[in-house]
């Protein structure tokens, strides 16, 4: 028993401590938006009291519904006095849970040492680092503690615990909604002659689930018109041609975490037409882990549940069923590392029945070394994640074929009052995808601020022709018809946008005075 606690304990160490650089850390990118500018995340009395409003701040999109991971925000902020750091520091302690609870599902069928090393891999994979070291990837965190946590109540009879975690889980993020599918995986690899789970326990996670998917919808529907550009107006044979390859990418992540993004639009994974290579890839890497899940369950069920645990977690943003808000991120992929972190523990298992006594140093030299590449390979990612500054250079430096990293430097120029290097960036952000509606509206607001209709007007239309009532495409039109003398049309717009946008309200009838 001291021995497992020791190696459990290393484990949760191993996966929170790697992190603790990241305490020097401000917030970065939608950070600001969903911790650092919004009141719900300063206070536990406003979290408690904004369970019924949406995850994105109104003005920002109104999406999702999230209020556990809101809530948590709200309490490190109250602690710490709204010190990154210490939000920093709660990511990594929460990401050293995730990692132990790993280890616990493991140990049904894996022997301690292959466990801990399959826990080992998870916490230490470079995957992980845009969900640990980013503070919004904190829901990515929260739903997977909830969802194991979950799953080892289940297999200790702890029903209403069991409930409870999978209700936070879905609080913490939308993808929760699979904790059942994962109690049902586990519960179908055990043994035939343990006793069944109730009735009631199936009844009951369906209900919350039900009420969950109602509650997500009534306050956070907008996320279902939430669709990655590249996806609009794709059909389903479409989309399928753009997301398979992306699988391809994700599975090549897992396994070879080298070349690691904050980006996987257009350029960085090619928007293909037809199909392709990759997109075979993607078909194979699909089959594989549905085959793998069922071929494993008996030789070696630790993998057959990784494979689909991680195709079940992974499958709402894959885009392959339906349309989602992006084409890849790597946050996406925190529970879909238990492939590999299962992949490991069965292969220090195999070794270690193979072998017999022979094997443990060996297992122990080779999992180290394994440990210490991918612990290295996080640490040198972790910088990237420092502050906004560095996360744009890098992201320019890694992959210049990314538009969004030429829109977002063209935001920072405009904001210096470097027109001339902010008309470079949009124009090159441009040439490499012109398929964004969002870009093009802010392109647009940029060059109205010039005066310059010209250039803004093309931008607006097409705007508009992508999605209609898109909020920014909405403001330029009216500055657009403001400046051309046309005040009938641009208050005509404006009583529209107001019904589509109420939030702009005021910014209308600032424009409209």
């Amino acid at each position: 028993m001291p021995a497992r606690r020791v190696s459990l304990a290393l484990v949760c160490v191993a996966g929170a401590a790697i992190y603790l650089p990241t305490a020097r850390s401000t917030f970065v990118q939608d950070d600001r938006a969903i911790v650092a500018a919004n009141p719900r995340a300063h206070s536990v009395s406003r979290a408690l009291r904004a369970f019924d409003e949406p995850y994105w701040p109104t003005p920002s999109g109104g999406e999702y519904y999230r209020p556990l991971t809101i809530l948590s925000y709200a309490v490190d902020w109250t602690l710490s006095g709204g010190r990154a750091g210490w939000l920093h520091l709660m990511n990594a302690l929460w990401h050293g849970l995730a990692s132990l609870l790993v280890v616990l599902v493991f140990e049904r069928w894996l022997s301690p040492a292959a466990a801990v090393a399959g826990g080992l891999i998870f916490a230490l994979h470079p995957v992980h680092v845009e969900a640990v070291a980013g503070l919004v990837g904190r829901a990515e965190v929260l739903a997977a503690a909830g969802m194991l946590g979950a799953l080892l109540c289940a297999r200790r009879g702890w029903w209403v615990a069991t409930v409870a975690c999978a209700a936070a889980a879905m609080l913490s993020k939308e993808h929760g909604v699979a904790t059942g599918v994962l109690i049902v995986f586990d519960r179908w690899l055990r043994p035939t002659d343990e006793p069944r789970y109730p009735a009631g326990l199936y009844a009951a996670l369906g209900g919350v689930t039900a009420a969950f998917v109602v509650a997500w919808y009534l306050i956070g529907h907008r996320a279902t018109s939430d669709v990655a550009p590249v996806f609009l107006g794709a059909g389903t044979g479409q989309r399928l041609v753009i997301a398979l390859p992306a699988v391809l990418r994700a599975a090549g992540l897992l396994g070879w975490p080298v070349d690691l993004s904050a980006d996987y639009g257009p350029q960085v994974i090619p928007a293909y037409s037809a199909i392709s290579l990759a997109a075979l890839g993607g078909t194979v890497v699909v089959g594989a882990a549905v085959a793998t899940g069922w071929w494993a369950r008996r030789a070696a069920p630790a993998l057959s549940f990784g494979a689909w645990a991680s195709a079940a977690t992974y499958l709402p943003t894959s885009n392959l069923a339906f349309p989602s808000g992006i084409v890849l991120a790597e946050r996406n992929l925190y529970l879909p590392v238990l492939l590999v972190a299962a992949l490991t523990g069965v292969a220090v298992q195999w070794v270690q029945g193979r072998w017999g006594g022979a094997a443990p140093r060996g297992i122990g030299i080779v999992t180290a070394a394994l440990a210490v590449a991918l612990g290295w390979r996080t640490l040198s990612r972790l910088p990237v994640w420092r502050d906004n500054r560095t996360f744009l250079l890098t992201l320019l430096t890694e992959h210049p074929e990314s538009y969004r990293g030429h829109w977002s430097a063209a935001a920072v120029l405009a904001g210096l009052g470097d027109t001339a290097g902010a008309r470079r960036e949009y124009a090159g952000a441009d040439s490499l995808f012109h398929g964004d509606p969002h870009l093009d509206a802010t392109h647009a607001l940029f060059l109205l601020g010039l005066r310059d209709t010209a250039g803004a007007r093309p931008l607006v239309e097409r705007a508009r022709q992508r999605v209609a009532y898109e909020p920014i495409a909405l403001r330029a039109q009216v500055l657009l018809l403001l400046l051309r003398g046309q005040r009938a049309g641009a208050t005509a717009l404006a009583d529209t946008a107001r019904i589509r946008a109420p939030w702009d309200a005021s910014w209308y009838d600032v424009q409209l005075r």
